[in-house]
């Protein structure tokens, strides 16, 4: 098949790389003049004027993101070298916290759980019994539950240390607005799923080498068709094929954001057949109900900064946001740079720069110059109960794949790969 894909994020690339492996033959647009969408690399200067590589917003991944870790492997990704492994481990700079022994699933969890610092027997039994409870009811719940109403029972420790930062970490979604069911799914996986999915895998190289460049010389090298710097305004049926920029293909995938596949079929529909027509306004308007919560990324440096982890656990509140930082020194980059993440952000750059530094100096001790702060504002959808979130197919030979259609997971990078190898496999079964 002759296959267009709009869209040069994560799920475009993945979309495109299980194409070209199966003989399709593929070419791929992309607005903008780089790839990777919402994960890539982005230029910065440290204080002193040394010129660094940032990430637009820093990502983790983890071991249960198994597709992801296949697509890296496939497009040469050597994952050893490039992601750092480490147990699950949320701890905070005086030590409380969590940490999982390097052992098999589910023992790692439970190790982790009763070893716990700064948490009371009964903080830990309060867990131990929530996530037998879960597991025994096949990690399912009520559609219209939160993550708040789910743990409502839990000890007020183990909401603050423990539930509240991975729920907002993997749903960008605050506890009392997330959906409990996505976030059972995400817990199912990491906790009890393959061995060593609650491993931590922490970046060594930025976003952009570590999968759409990397994609990108896989493609290219296998006869692929890129076209950069093209913006598509418009698809238009010729019988059982698409036109896209003057040129006929057997199916389009759509792996923009939300907001441009609306764009682009609003455009289009218009000049549809009816059935059509009637199909891409039925997919426009549900995926026009979705709201976005904003990532805001905090890069600061000090030449003598130094983290006891790569990663620590932050505590939270509306004048300390940040729930996480990094040592981009132990990971690669210049020594002294931290990555100060705010997931579900809503206060506008300079309040929140402020914030995040003056949170550094109390909980770190650290007195920090600003370096760059990322606020990407459309980062992900608000992952609430009973969402509806729009299909992957959209018309004959017309779907759509991105971290936002439907499916179990959340906008995370594994979402975003996942839909993309989905909508090629439905694409090619279809047809």
């Amino acid at each position: 098949m002759n296959i267009a894909i709009i869209g040069a994020g994560w799920a475009g690339i993945a979309a495109a790389v299980q194409a070209i492996a199966a003989g399709h033959q593929v070419r791929l647009f992309e607005a903008s003049h780089s790839v990777g969408g919402r994960a890539r690399a982005v230029a910065g200067t440290l204080p002193d004027g040394t010129p660094i590589t940032l990430d637009n917003g820093q990502h983790i991944l983890i071991g249960a993101y198994l597709e992801t870790l296949r697509l890296l492997r496939q497009v040469g990704v050597d994952t050893d070298a490039a992601l750092l492994r480490l147990p699950l481990t949320l701890r905070f700079p005086d030590g409380a916290g969590l940490c999982f022994p390097r052992w098999p699933s589910p023992l790692d969890a439970l190790g982790g759980i009763l070893g716990a610092r700064g948490w009371t027997a009964a903080d830990k039994w309060s867990l131990l019994r929530h996530a037998l409870r879960w597991r025994l009811s096949g990690f399912a719940c009520a559609a219209n539950l939160t993550v708040r109403d789910l743990c409502q029972d839990l000890r007020p420790r183990v909401l603050a240390e423990l539930i509240a930062p991975l729920c907002v970490s993997a749903l960008n979604t605050p506890a009392h607005e997330a959906s409990a069911q996505v976030f059972l799914r995400v817990m199912q996986d990491a906790l009890f799923g393959a061995a060593g999915g609650s491993n931590l895998l922490l970046p060594r190289i930025d976003l952009s080498e570590l999968f759409p460049a990397a994609g990108l010389r896989y493609l290219l090298a296998r006869g692929a068709q890129v076209q950069l710097g093209t913006r598509i305004d418009a698809l238009r049926a010729q019988g059982a094929q698409w036109q896209v920029a003057g040129q006929c293909f057997d199916a389009v995938i759509l792996a923009s954001g939300a907001r441009d596949a609306v764009r682009l079929l609003d455009a289009s529909a218009d000049s549809a057949e009816a059935e059509h027509r009637r199909q891409m306004q039925r997919w426009c308007s549900v995926a026009q109900e979705l709201h976005f919560e904003a990532i805001a990324t905090v890069y600061a440096w000090s030449a003598d900064a130094s983290l006891a982890a790569p990663m620590l656990s932050l505590r939270s509140d509306t004048m300390s946001p940040a729930q996480f930082v990094f040592d981009r020194g132990q990971l690669g980059g210049p020594a002294g740079l931290l990555a100060f993440v705010v997931s579900a952000s809503n206060t506008d750059r300079a309040t929140l720069q402020t914030h995040v530094l003056a949170q550094a100096q109390a909980q770190l001790g650290l007195c920090l110059q600003p370096v760059q702060t990322i606020v990407e504002k459309r980062a992900t959808f608000a992952c609430a109960p009973a969402l509806l979130r729009p299909a992957q197919h959209i018309a004959p030979g017309l779907l759509a794949c991105g971290d936002y259609v439907a499916g179990p997971y959340p906008a995370t990078l594994e979402g975003a790969v996942r839909s993309g190898v989905a909508a090629l496999a439905a694409l090619t079964g279809s047809l």
